[in-house]
């Protein structure tokens, strides 16, 4: 793919396995798939690509290095970054060559993208797609606008698009950002059973854990009210064994293409995405210094029982690290705060906020070794082999 010298490089890290099953880094580098073609002030990088779920996840082919498809596949996902430079302070507006008026809804070639205008160089269109879109701010602000209501996203924040009309808005004039985005394959005709949430009180959070702000978004059915739901998740699962520990759940799907729900985290808690589905988590890893030499074979399937998968616990007392553990699924792990280190069965990769992993159904362990806390997006994907 031709290379953008404007977009950040984003490190990119592919795992997979060697001809005896053990778990290797296959790629370390910048993610070769960077553009520039979203306007003047719009940048992506594609991260990794899937057609079909569950996603294959053997081989060598680079699922990142594809054709450009907004928003992705029909019947799988895509997962990309998007970066907007800051607004230069001589920008007027009122001379805005890439402004659009607003404007009746139409489709976009080649369809499931649905615009309404109103974008310029430094806002996207009115929009909406056929996809679940699991976005989260890695570094600067954007604005999220729903008709005349404004969310300001700061880094960390996440927000679950089920298929709504929405605009993104940079906020100028001198923040530079990325945000993630996990866009998976949907149905506008296929709506899903579950009914408007009642608010739900959140848990007690352990020290040094940030409650994971989660907005929703859903266009109104029947007559009502379009949906959004702006508070952090509550679905925290922590390890008594690891104290500052804690796996908040913002979103589940079980299907693709997905279904358009208002909640999903009333389904069961696995680590494993359902068959063709997936699940979002934040992990927040304190340092392991606090833990270290104190947990054991008992303590570790505690742990993987109460977060439903007792039988991804790869725990043995030769392991490189007490909490490995294997899914089968395809993993995206993107380091939100703090440094950390992967864990395989031959290599060990340090990480720092902005890296991003793809996991590959290896055996593999996270490992904080710094005096903080570090903060993981791990989006999960069903995958086959």
């Amino acid at each position: 793919m031709q290379k953008s010298t404007d977009a950040r490089p984003i490190r990119r890290i592919v795992t997979g396995t060697d001809a005896r099953g053990r778990s290797i880094v296959l790629k370390d580098g910048p993610a070769p798939n960077d553009h520039k073609n979203l306007g003047i002030s719009r940048y992506f990088t594609d991260l990794w690509v899937w057609n079909e779920s569950p996603a294959p996840i053997t081989g060598n082919a680079d699922d990142g290095d594809c054709a450009y498809d907004f928003p992705c596949p029909p019947d799988g996902g895509h997962l990309r970054i998007v970066e907007w430079p800051h607004r230069p302070p001589a920008f007027d507006p009122a001379n805005d060559a890439e402004h659009v008026p607003e404007h009746a809804a139409k489709i976009r070639p080649p369809g499931r993208t649905w615009d309404r205008g109103g974008n310029g160089a430094y806002s996207s269109a009115i929009h909406k797609t056929e996809t679940i879109d699991y976005g989260i701010v890695l570094t600067g602000e954007r604005i999220l606008l729903l008709g005349e209501r404004e969310l300001v996203m700061h880094p960390g924040d996440t927000i679950v698009q089920v298929a709504a009309w929405h605009q993104w808005k940079w906020i100028q004039p001198d923040t530079h950002g990325l945000m993630m985005f996990d866009f998976i394959a949907a149905r506008w005709d296929n709506i899903g059973a579950s009914k408007r949430p009642p608010a739900t009180a959140m848990p007690a959070l352990p020290e040094g854990v940030k409650a994971a702000r989660r907005i929703v978004i859903k266009d109104g059915i029947d007559g009502e009210d379009d949906y959004v739901l702006d508070a952090p998740s509550h679905d925290v699962r922590t390890d008594p064994a690891r104290p500052g520990y804690a796996a908040t759940r913002m979103w589940v799907t079980d299907a693709t293409p997905a279904k358009l729900e208002f909640e999903t985290l009333h389904l069961p808690h696995t680590l494993e995405p359902p068959v063709g589905g997936s699940v979002l988590r934040i992990v927040t890893f304190p340092p392991d210094s606090g833990w270290k030499n104190k947990v054991g074979r008992h303590e570790v399937r505690a742990y993987f029982e109460a977060m439903g998968s007792p039988a991804a616990s790869q725990w043995s007392a030769d392991a490189p690290h007490p909490y490995m553990q294997k899914t089968g699924s395809l993993d995206f792990g993107i380091v939100l705060e703090g440094e950390i280190v992967l864990i395989l069965d031959t290599q060990e990769v340090a990480l720092k906020a902005g890296d991003v992993v793809i996991e590959r159904g290896t055996r593999h362990a996270w490992s904080n070794r710094s005096g903080k806390p570090a903060v993981v997006a791990i989006a999960s994907h069903s995958a086959k082999q």
